[in-house]
């Protein structure tokens, strides 16, 4: 699923940041929010293809 791949790049390109953040660094702790803001958006497109699949399959 490429809504998946999605996010999870997005998870692994903030990682520096947020390890920059951890140390202090305010700025990258700025870009840690925005990209938590993407992830999140992310995460919620993953959510709703699912309950699109779940929703087209047949009850068993």
């Amino acid at each position: 699923m490429q809504d998946y791949e999605t996010l999870k790049r997005l998870v692994e390109a903030v990682a520096d940041d947020v390890a920059k953040a951890e140390g202090g660094n305010k700025a990258a702790g700025t870009r840690v929010r925005k990209a938590m803001q993407e992830i999140k958006n992310a995460a919620q497109t993953v959510r709703k293809k699912i309950l699109e699949v779940r929703s087209s399959e047949p009850n068993q």
